[in-house]
């Protein structure tokens, strides 16, 4: 039965300016470690337990085993599962007779480490990181850990940059000129412009925090897993807000009917709060705010 877990909410704006319109309650527990929510209309809540090789619905029953040990999951423009596979160190679109398209699984003849997190962009192109934290030193084949584009239509792969340490959480700005990457290795939010072609340029530091997963809401705020709870960042890099939780972070996403759900994996837990402004939805390029 979910729990209600009543916590303390710091530096929020006034009280006209709340973000957060409810307490935080716990969907599930006693998972090994949660990651990647997704809300799929018509479907519910989803996310992964990487360690479990499992896709979870919100009640706990399995979406999808084997999961190749998906980590960060999203939907694409047609509404098909693109997943990060932390194990098989590959990203893949399910297509809609359930089988299973590998969209990027090398970089220049070599494997890649472990593809974390990604962001679908309206006309279709997928942005993602590629730390090494489902791999052993000895098997990376890489000497770096990239943020890449995959251009579409011939799912073409694009090196962006080679500068993280650990890149990780990935998410577009809501008109999808900027492209943010959080660096848990170093600590930081790195924001891009990001060009047609998906190529970057001038980088800048947006944020301090000890991000993973992120997204962003139809005002552009940049909502991030941050240490010990959720951060909550204005479009000019102000902390706002921090929701604090039982147990750490790894990423949320935004559901529910009307987008204004958020749902946060953490560890052996899944929990969702209600806010008070409607989550991006997928490949919705220039949404107008409520």
């Amino acid at each position: 039965m979910a729990s209600i877990l009543l916590v303390g909410v710091v530096l929020s704006l006034g009280a006209a300016d709340r973000l957060v319109a409810g307490p935080v309650e716990e969907v599930g527990g006693d998972y090994m470690f949660t990651e990647g929510p997704l809300w799929i209309p018509g479907e519910g809540l989803v996310f992964s337990d990487i360690p479990a090789d499992t896709i979870y619905r919100g009640d706990g029953s399995v979406f999808r085993k084997p999961s190749g040990n998906s980590n960060g999951l999203a939907l694409d423009c047609e509404g098909r599962l693109i997943a990060c596979e932390h194990g098989n160190r590959r990203v893949t679109r399910t297509e809609k007779d359930g089988s299973i398209n590998v969209l990027a699984d090398e970089y220049m003849g070599r494997r890649l480490n472990s593809p974390n997190d990604l962001v679908v962009r309206s006309d279709g192109m997928i942005f993602f990181t590629d730390p090494p934290y489902g791999i052993k030193a000895r098997e990376a084949e890489l000497p770096f850990c990239g943020v890449y584009a995959i251009v579409p239509p011939d799912n073409e792969l694009k090196l962006l940059s080679v500068y993280f340490r650990r890149p990780n959480g990935v998410a577009l700005s809501p008109d999808e000129k900027t492209l943010y990457v959080a660096d848990s290795g170093d600590g930081f939010i790195q924001a891009f412009d990001v060009a047609e072609d998906g190529m970057l340029s001038n980088s800048r530091l947006f944020a301090r925090a000890r991000p993973d997963g992120m997204k962003v809401d139809v005002k552009g705020r940049l909502w991030t897993s941050d240490g010990k709870g959720v951060s909550v960042f204005s479009p000019e890099g102000e902390k706002l807000e921090f929701i604090e939780f039982s147990h750490a972070p790894s990423n949320c996403a935004f559901g529910g009917d009307d987008n204004k759900t958020l749902f946060v994996t953490a560890r052996p837990s899944v929990f969702k709060v209600r806010v008070e402004t409607a989550g991006l939805r997928p490949c919705a390029s220039g949404e107008e705010a409520p």
